[in-house]
């Protein structure tokens, strides 16, 4: 493929970083890959997986040349890289993020972007439970949505220029408003993450049931609640911090409809519960049909067990 920016400088190198690191190379998208972590032993690593061309625990130094500009850490610290590299930012380069909360973001990081600095939020919906530079692979990225959140004064041909870089690496990408995709995100990933770390949580404090019994008896519904709850503890909390307002009204849209549910339990209502379920089913199947997940038994783990 044809290299489509000269150096490119990834900003935190964990699941995402790493995974865009194994794309750029394996597609031969940047004349050179600046590698930067705070972490020592991070920076060590993934300079040992061959990550990139350079490597840095500073940000600012990282930027300097780079005319593709990847923040992937905790939101909670974009504010602060941001401030980091603002001096060394070069005009025209593109400066872009792939945290799943963006008003928080924007707010953070718009101030210090000099003018002439092409900054254009995104959010690669895409993930695992696991962390760190080993944990990101090649296809991370294929099928899925990356979507974009860019200003009202955003230049159209850098807007251009990331989404053909995203479609590269296999996305389908998307632009929303910044408080509507944090809306959606809110019931569609933070909710359902929140939930898990909860119920997981809730087994955890049970004095009646052992750990053992726990893990032992762990049934699909249990088990996949806690492949959710295994992701990243800083991620998650900067998440909840950083999306607080659409979290809480998820929230609580969500306790009306637990508290209809824990009715119609109470009173054998069984026709609210089969509507409930049949509903809900209705979504799944939507899901897969959308290609966002198979239908395979038990979400494909044995067939790719066996691979």
């Amino acid at each position: 493929m044809a290299k489509q920016f000269e150096t490119i400088a990834l900003v935190g190198i964990g699941l995402i970083g790493s995974s865009i690191a194994r794309e750029i190379k394996d597609k031969g998208l940047a004349g050179s890959v600046v590698v930067s972590s705070r972490s020592d032993a991070t920076l060590k690593r993934a300079e040992e997986l061959g990550l990139g061309d350079r490597y840095t625990t500073s940000a600012a130094e990282a930027v300097k040349d780079a005319d593709l500009v990847v923040v992937s850490v905790p939101v909670g610290a974009s504010g602060a890289v941001a401030a980091e590299i603002a001096a060394n930012l070069k005009p025209g380069a593109i400066v872009t993020d792939v945290g799943s909360t963006k008003g928080s973001v924007i707010t953070q990081m718009a101030p210090h972007i000099p003018e002439g600095v092409h900054f254009i939020p995104g959010h690669p919906i895409a993930g695992t439970e696991y962390s760190g530079p080993d944990a990101g692979f090649i296809g991370l990225f294929k099928g899925r949505w990356c979507i974009l959140t860019p200003l009202p004064d955003t230049d159209e041909a850098a807007k251009a220029k990331l989404r053909t870089f995203w479609e590269t690496l296999g996305s389908m990408v998307d632009d929303m408003d910044p408080e509507h995709h944090d809306k959606v995100l809110a019931i569609v990933s933070h909710l359902p993450h929140i939930i898990a770390y909860n119920i997981v949580g809730t087994a955890d404090d049970l004095e009646a049931v052992t750990e053992s019994e726990v893990i032992k008896y762990s049934a699909s519904g249990f088990r996949d609640f806690t492949r959710l709850a295994a992701s990243d503890p800083t991620m998650w909390r900067d998440v909840c911090l950083h999306n607080k307002d659409a979290i809480l009204e998820m929230l609580a849209r969500f306790s009306e409809d637990l508290a209809y549910l824990q009715r119609a339990i109470r009173w054998g209502d069984g026709e609210k519960l089969f509507d409930l379920f049949t509903r809900t089913r209705a979504i799944r199947r939507s899901i897969v049909q959308a290609g966002q997940d198979t239908d395979m038994a038990d979400f494909g783990r044995h067939a790719m067990d066996q691979k």
